[in-house]
């Protein structure tokens, strides 16, 4: 395995300057190149104000700091970069313009210089076409901002040798970083697998289910996400994740499950993208969101008698455990009275799906969302359909938010708002497994580490209970007749077979 001690970094961006903070700090000697000298003083001038800040506040000693910056030397020229074991490029996301400076660099470096690219949605295949020895180029994707965010995919190309991504998942370690391996396909691991939360979130915006800020209210205080989709995205940047959102579906051949919304088109059309344009899907004032205030819950006038459906068995026990000790009286028969309030627990149906399928009186019937036990969660998720009367859609809400605990009440949806979501980020994983793009233990920690889920995909589906997001699934795509929500066959295959979204064969 190649002995890395110098690397070239190209471009003082903020991907570049992240890179050659972590890989001086880790003694290496670095090469930092840009073909702007003013770039490349600024840079270093970052660099030296974030080591200072970094000592002032205890995280490094001063002579630390000292030694980082005494590795990093400025280059301008290309030919400078001669010396370099390591290349690692991270300028503009062009393949034309990469597939030249790999050329040049060719030229210029020894014939066991390993060159990398920091792409997050380039082919590295494509990239190394043009070189003369592809089988040292690899992809070294980080994330930004570098030295927060601990984890790099180290991509394979179809012709890169095995040995240069084992030096780079060697490197990755002495630089503080979770590597984790991938092969060469759109979005790698973690812009793939983040398809779900994205694209879903704005589907259900798109069919007016509930507004942006519910549906992130949902995902992070029932689901358990630090952020919803909105906040992302607007954190993020609409224009950066629009553009992803558009490369990968197109790259895919236009694959249902990527399928971006029209809402992002015309935002980013007027401009829109987020916290960076102090307006997305949130309005800003100096970077701060501005807090939506909700409305309380409204008052219980008195306590209903409460049929919960028994059309599926675990819902209908989280129901019945919840409303007992919200002070409900219970119906148990089989058929509900004329006058009780009916819940219907459904896993990725509709109200109205239900209500036809039970035969149960429409005007009286809501949905609740048992997709987990509600042990902990700060949200509850009600859902009515057309026929919901007002009054019972009242009664519902008082009731289910009698404890203080927050409700959010959805139009109808198949699959409520976090089923919805979270079957779609569990079954992209899975595919990501089943196509064999990555470890299933390197899918999860990609995802955990890159973009903070609070367990990896496949971990939360084993944790949710593969068995119920298959059974959103199929029950989604049955009644909206979309292919995006067909099951994985990595997922369908373990749940038949009683084993884990994580493991690859049988014990």
């Amino acid at each position: 395995m190649k002995n890395i001690q110098i690397v070239g970094v190209a471009g003082a961006g903020a991907m570049g300057r992240g890179i050659v903070q972590i890989a001086a700090q880790a003694g290496l000697t670095v090469r930092l190149f840009d073909v702007q000298s003013q770039a490349v003083s600024a840079a270093r001038e970052a660099l030296a104000t974030t080591w200072t800040t970094l000592a002032a506040k205890g995280k490094i000693s001063p002579e630390a700091a000292e030694a980082a910056l005494a590795n990093v030397h400025g280059a301008t020229d290309i030919g400078e970069l001669k010396d370099c074991d390591l290349v690692i490029e991270a300028i503009v996301e062009r393949l034309d313009i990469k597939q030249k400076f790999f050329k040049d660099l060719e030229a210029i470096v020894a014939d066991d210089c390993i060159l990398v690219s920091n792409t997050s949605s380039l082919s590295i295949t494509s990239i190394a076409a043009a070189c003369a020895h592809p089988e040292r180029v690899a992809g070294y994707h980080f994330f930004n901002p570098v030295p927060l965010m601990k984890v790099v995919e180290v991509i394979d190309g179809l012709k890169s040798d095995r040995k240069v991504g084992d030096a780079l998942m060697a490197l990755s370690t002495k630089m503080g970083h979770t590597a984790v391996r991938c092969k060469d396909m759109p979005g790698f691991i973690v812009n793939h697998a983040g398809r779900g939360m994205n694209t879903e979130g704005l589907r259900i915006a798109q069919e007016g289910v509930t507004a942006f800020a519910t549906i992130d209210a949902i995902m992070r205080e029932q689901a358990g996400f630090k952020m919803g989709p909105f906040e992302l995205m607007d954190l993020t940047g609409l224009d950066v994740s629009h553009a992803v959102m558009e490369s990968i579906y197109r790259q895919f051949f236009d694959e249902p499950r990527f399928k971006p919304s029209p809402i992002g088109t015309i935002r980013v059309a007027g401009g829109i993208y987020g916290r960076k344009t102090q307006a997305g899907f949130y309005d800003y004032e100096e970077g701060q969101k501005k807090v939506v205030i909700e409305p309380p819950a409204p008052e219980q006038q008195s306590v209903p008698k409460v049929w919960v459906s028994h059309a599926n068995e675990l819902g209908h026990a989280r129901a019945v455990n919840l409303l007992r000790s919200l002070g409900a009286t219970l119906e148990t028969g089989s058929t509900p009275s004329f006058d009780s309030l009916l819940i219907v627990t459904p896993y990725g149906q509709d109200v109205s799906s239900a209500v036809v399928e039970q035969g149960l009186d429409a005007a009286r019937t809501v949905g609740l969302d048992t997709l987990n036990d509600f042990e902990g969660a700060r949200r509850r998720t009600l859902m009515v359909s057309p026929a919901t009367a007002p009054a019972w859609r009242t009664t519902a809400h008082a009731l289910f938010g009698s404890d203080n605990v927050r409700v959010s009440v959805v139009e109808d949806s198949a699959g409520f708002v976090a089923q919805r979501i979270t079957a779609m980020i569990v079954n992209i994983a899975c595919d990501i497994a089943q196509q064999g793009i990555a470890t299933p233990q390197d899918i999860d920690r990609a995802v955990s580490l890159g973009l903070g889920y609070p367990k990896g995909p496949l971990a939360l589906g084993d944790a949710l209970g593969a068995r119920q997001i298959l059974e959103i699934l199929k029950n989604m795509q049955q009644v909206t007749g979309d292919p995006r929500y067909r099951p994985s066959l990595w997922l369908q295959r373990r749940v038949q077979l009683g084993m884990s979204l994580l493991q690859t064969h049988s014990a």
